[in-house]
């Protein structure tokens, strides 16, 4: 894939890792333009698929231009480190929402992957922009809602959430912003959609 901007990199492992790789990792990043980037960390036992799910982002302070060669360095980077495989991606950002409870300290981070039937991608974005993600932003708990896009591996759309708390999701009003007539119009042509519920992320 040819250089493109993007506002971070994940890399995802469903490898458990020793404590301290991702700060030991991070230091490895004085050689390059991340030197300066924002590191966030995530991990589940249980991801949707059963498996360990870690997510490790390098969230940068502005968009920078990097191919899918970059990439795989980083992955190289954490093979080295680790011994163990991992899956990087860019990741550009495509809406920033500012939470209800912004500033608060996150207690979990909540991620929906999913591609879209042939046709529907422009609608659903249209959707995630104008409705559902403002929409979410505004419901107590809410610290930041992001829409991403996966530059490198499906799926393609990338939304994360940092929670208060678990119990968010389950609120009066994230069910109303939920259960709008728009919402039961697009979820029905997500597809390859994996939902994540990270606990504990740190900086």
């Amino acid at each position: 894939m040819p250089t493109q901007l993007c506002d971070s990199l994940l890399l995802k492992t469903s490898h458990a890792y020793p404590p301290g790789s991702v700060a030991r990792w991070h230091e490895t990043m004085a050689d390059t333009p991340w030197a300066q980037a924002q590191v966030q960390s995530v991990a589940t036992a249980k991801a949707e698929n059963g498996q360990p799910m870690h997510h490790i982002y390098l969230h940068l302070p502005q968009a920078t231009e990097l191919n899918s060669a970059d990439c795989l360095a980083f992955e190289k980077r954490w093979h080295a480190l680790t011994g163990h495989t991992a899956q990087v991606s860019r990741l550009r950002e495509a809406l920033r929402r500012e939470g209800a409870s912004f500033g608060e300290a996150p207690g979990v981070h909540y991620v929906v992957e999913t591609d879209t039937d042939e046709g529907w991608e422009t609608e659903i974005f249209r959707w995630y922009d104008e409705e559902h993600m403002p929409g979410l932003a505004t419901v107590p708990g809410c610290i930041l809602a992001r829409r991403l896009l996966n530059l490198d591996h499906g799926p393609r759309s990338f939304a994360s959430y940092d929670l208060v708390n678990r119990e968010t999701l389950g609120s009066p009003p994230w069910l109303a912003v939920r259960g709008t007539a728009w919402s039961d119009i697009c979820r029905p042509h997500f597809v390859n959609t994996l939902r994540t519920m990270f606990e504990n992320p740190k900086a």
